[in-house]
């Protein structure tokens, strides 16, 4: 616990962010260590067929960033490497598989050693976007979302309000793409690289997260493979979570974030559908 608690000194800055219209929503002091812009960030392809189109408008639209070089990279995508998305150094991890009617539609997670993001994935769960209740707008916003968080960003808003991004988390679903702000705010991430960590007191923080009430099931049991919540969205719901790795060689510590992005209130799986094979 103490391992957790120390560990998570270094990710305060995560809850500090604004969750009001247009605030900054870099995601921490997070992003990936380069020498010049653009940058290539390469996205391992690990979707099936019927994701390919979703992860073309994606890359595209993210490399509409005048500091990002997106390239997509072929990469297995048999349903054992879905299932898993194993993390690849130095690059990103695309992947959709039925993962279960667990609450959330899409799941981001990046390992930072220090200040420095050095690889991540993107989980689209197909137990819930595969359904009819949900189409290909919807779908696009998930998607979008969860590879723009593997930069660094983190949520414009999360009342549910529509702010015409991927990057909130707008109840229709209905943004396939980044909009201004977004890539404004990339441009500020990487306008230079971090050579300290601001640091500051976890423990206030740890107490306010024991005293929120749980409001889904299913976060007792994922709790245990994210680690311990560190924030919550505008529905009270933990989306922020983080599981120490270790120590490099600079005795920096290492950790994986994790964020999750919870089904809107009221959305339904289609049970009798079952498990899809993919």
């Amino acid at each position: 616990m103490h391992r957790r608690i120390f560990t998570a000194l270094v990710v305060l800055v995560v809850l500090s962010l604004p969750t009001t219209a247009f605030a900054a929503h870099a995601w921490g002091k997070y992003h990936w260590a380069r020498t010049s812009n653009p940058f290539t960030v390469k996205v391992v392809d690990s979707n099936t067929p019927d994701w390919d189109a979703n992860l073309a408008e994606a890359i595209a639209d993210w490399n509409a960033s005048s500091v990002l070089n997106v390239v997509k990279e072929a990469g297995d995508d048999d349903i054992r490497t879905r299932k898993r998305c194993p993390m690849v150094s130095g690059k990103v991890r695309s992947c959709n598989a039925a993962y279960g009617y667990n609450g959330w539609l899409g799941l981001a997670s990046i390992n930072i050693s220090g200040d420095h993001i050095t690889q991540g994935t993107s989980k689209m769960n197909d137990s819930y976007l595969a359904g009819s209740n949900y189409n290909d707008t919807n779908r696009q916003h998930v998607m979008c979302q969860e590879i723009g968080h593997d930069f660094g960003l983190g949520h414009q808003d999360e009342s549910g309000k529509d702010l015409n991004t991927c990057m909130d988390y707008a109840n229709a679903l209905d943004n396939r793409k980044p909009n201004a702000h977004d890539y404004s705010m990339l441009e500020t991430i990487y306008a230079h690289l971090d050579s300290t960590s601001t640091v500051a007191s976890i423990f206030d923080v740890m107490a306010d997260s024991a005293s929120r009430p749980w409001t889904m099931q299913e976060i007792m049991a994922d709790a245990e493979q994210w680690g311990t919540p560190v924030a919550f969205d505008g529905k009270g719901r933990p989306n922020v979570f983080v599981m120490p790795i270790g120590v490099n060689h600079a005795g920096e510590h290492e950790f994986t974030l994790t964020h999750v992005f919870w089904a809107p209130w009221g959305a339904e799986p289609e049970r009798e559908r079952g498990e899809r094979g993919h």
